[in-house]
């Protein structure tokens, strides 16, 4: 039964699940992760008096330590997590269980080397860690083995609340000869034919045509899009069932009253930015019972709180608007990222104002040794109270005096934008200078600056016309299905803002053989067949006025003609002039703005302004601007939460334009009108009355 269940994970084959279900929070979680294994002498008494007194409530254990927990195969030594769960639940601070299978042990290695994943690279060595292949039979019963091991020994433990399934989970890029064979079984599932295959992803180009299911040439060296995007989503289904193996193993041995979970991360730019292009966030999240990201960002001058309120919108949406916890974020991090007194607090906060219910840094205490010396904890390497750690004890209280409050955010937004990761690796391999997250974020980060709400929504998220504004960035790959729900919505009455490079491909990435944007010629009122990438080009009568060193057109460009839409913008060029830029559409109730061109982020600031105006949505809030930022939510009192963030060196000031209330952190009654005085780096929360 075990092996037909593993074969059935493997090949993405549909699973008779156990429903995840919504923790059950009493409070907020403040925590760390703890590793009693790497310290360099016995002080735990000592951490967890520091922990008490700093206001941690919350630490999560061993997901990293699977070689202490198994030394040798078969042979279990529970020692460290016994005495860390005894002497926090001595302490009152609630623990979560990491499975242990993100680093695989020496042995396991010397004894079944095939767990090593094979990628394009060549074969990994021993050493980091995520060097396994997810997928490999010997690895998974190992992996099986130290899961049911741990958690059969720790479950009856009163000081567990929950369990996080492995960490920041990928496939890794494994692709050697038996993953291989598992793609063949997939795309013998997916197709039912070799001639329908290779119909769909144009195959016959340079002899690629497969004539023989024997013959199905490794993914290494594949040029053909189709394929090698049909390859990446079938790498992100490995993720998601293995993920969901796990929770299954796990949810044997939790209790009624625990949580599973999983430290998702997003994509990275030496910092957390933009959709995890190799997971599958919003599928691999239903079999947890609450989302889980990590998400690190820089600071000091550099601190802006864009990540923080990305991350959390991403992660809320995995689980349809359920609130989330922050299983990883900085105290110090690299030594480039040491907070100034103050940000320590604005980042925790901001993380709440997004929905988080938890915020838990990597990790306690900085690490003596190895890969991550130089990555900074709470404590340094002195192991003694610093600034850093003066500042939790802030944190900490407030949170535990707050927590009726605070706990629980709910946030209603009427603005979206829809992601793709289907489009983000199809896009991958016709860049033409272009990045997807990059434009993404171009999109987002207006939004966050002039304090607009945003859910991020996926293809699979149902309900697009509760939104007033939905915007789409290069959507290069999908399915007619989603084109058509794109144009129904604007057909209701909703407002779309989609730019370039949407619509092109179908979700096979075949272009099509319509007038492009595709699906979406019609509900924009524009079609297309050209485009460059320009040079020495600008846009003419620009509604968006703006400067002339900001309204340049860089890296791409569509030479749109109008059908039925109004051109806002046209590009100014001796040639291309007589050529549209941007238009807008009347289509049903609603109105569809298209965006032909790559433009600078002042011209997108004001694009997105512009929309958001359009759709009804500028309010009391949007009066606020950068570095001076606005978060809102109904807590479960049922009364509405408005956070104040100054992300400035410099003081600023809010007219508060809503309801009276009480200032949270200072308990000042403030009334509809009043000035809020917002320190450097500082805050003020308002409970409305």
């Amino acid at each position: 039964m075990k092996k037909l269940l593993l074969a059935a994970l493997l090949l993405g084959l549909p699973l008779a699940r156990a429903s995840a279900q919504t923790p059950k929070m009493d409070r907020l979680l403040y925590g760390v992760a703890y590793y009693d294994e790497y310290m360099p002498y016995d002080r735990l008494d000592k951490d967890v008096a520091m922990m008490k007194a700093a206001g941690i409530n919350v630490v999560r254990i061993a997901e990293s330590t699977w070689s202490t927990l198994e030394p040798q195969e078969g042979k279990f030594d529970f020692s460290h997590v016994d005495r860390v769960l005894d002497a926090m639940h001595k302490g009152g601070i609630r623990v979560i269980i990491g499975t242990p299978t993100y680093a695989v042990p020496t042995w396991l290695v010397r004894k079944y080397p095939e767990v090593l994943a094979i990628t394009n690279r060549g074969p990994n060595q021993y050493g980091p860690r995520q060097n396994m292949d997810i997928s490999n039979p010997d690895y998974r019963r190992h992996s099986e083995a130290v899961i049911r091991a741990l958690l059969g020994h720790v479950k009856n433990h009163p000081a567990i609340i929950g369990y996080q399934v492995d960490n920041e989970t990928k496939a890794y890029g494994t692709a050697g000869p038996a993953v291989q064979k598992l793609f063949v079984q997939y795309m013998q599932k997916k197709f039912s034919s070799l001639d329908a295959l290779n119909k769909a992803y144009g195959l016959d180009y340079w002899s690629n045509r497969i004539n023989s299911w024997e013959d199905f040439p490794s993914m290494v060296g594949t040029i053909n899009a189709s394929l090698g995007s049909e390859y990446s989503r079938f790498q992100r289904q490995l993720v998601t069932d293995f993920l969901a193996w796990q929770a299954g193993i796990v949810r044997e041995y939790k209790k009624p009253d625990q949580f599973i979970t999983q430290n998702f991360d997003l994509g990275w730019r030496g910092h957390s930015f933009g959709i995890q292009p190799d997971v599958d966030h919003f599928a691999a999240a239903k079999s947890l019972d609450v989302a889980g990201i990590d998400i690190y960002h820089p600071s000091q001058d550099q601190l802006t709180g864009t990540e923080i309120a990305f991350g959390g919108d991403v992660t809320r949406g995995m689980k349809g608007g359920q609130n989330y916890l922050v299983l990883e974020t900085e105290a110090q991090g690299f030594p480039q990222w040491l907070p100034y007194p103050g940000q320590l607090r604005l980042q925790a906060f901001s993380h709440l104002a997004s929905g988080a219910n938890m915020v838990e840094y990597w990790h306690w205490s900085s690490i003596h040794n190895s890969a991550e010396t130089y990555w900074k904890g709470v404590l340094s390497h002195d192991l003694q109270p610093n600034t850093i750690y003066e500042e939790t004890k802030t944190i900490g209280r407030d949170f535990q005096r707050l927590s009726p409050q605070l706990l629980s955010l709910k946030k209603t937004n009427k603005v979206a934008i829809l992601f793709s990761n289907e489009a983000l690796t199809a896009e991958g391999w016709f860049a033409n200078g272009l990045d997807y997250n990059q434009v993404l974020r171009s999109f987002y980060d207006p939004l966050y600056r002039h304090n607009v709400g945003c859910d991020m929504v996926d293809p699979s998220s149902p309900d697009l016309g509760k939104y007033s504004l939905v915007i789409v960035p290069m959507l290069y790959a999908a399915p007619a299905s989603l084109l058509a729900r794109l144009e129904q919505y604007v057909q209701a009455g909703g407002h779309l803002l989609v730019t370039y490079r949407s619509g092109f491909s179908d979700e096979n990435v075949q272009v099509r053989t319509t007038p492009q944007p595709g699906g979406l010629s019609k509900v924009c009122g524009v079609t297309y067949d050209q485009f460059t990438a320009p040079d020495k080009v600008g846009l003419q009568g620009d509604t968006y006025q703006a400067k002339a060193t900001d309204n340049q057109v860089t890296t791409w460009m569509e030479l749109l003609t109008p059908t039925t839409a109004q051109v806002l913008a046209r590009y100014e060029h001796p040639v291309w002039g007589k050529y549209a830029a941007i238009t807008e559409n009347q289509y049903g109730k609603g109105l569809a703005t298209y965006v032909g061109c790559h433009t600078s982020d002042a011209v997108v600031d004001k694009l997105v302004t512009s929309a958001v105006k359009k759709a009804g949505l500028w309010g009391a809030d949007q009066e606020l601007a950068f570095p001076l930022i606005t978060r809102a939510g109904v807590n479960q009192r049922k009364k509405n939460v408005h956070y104040y963030f100054n992300y400035s060196a410099t003081p600023g000031a809010v007219r508060y334009p809503h309801g009276a209330g009480k200032e949270l952190l200072a308990g000042a009654s403030v009334a509809k009108g009043q000035s809020l005085q917002l320190a450097p780096w500082g805050m003020q929360i308002v409970e409305e009355q």
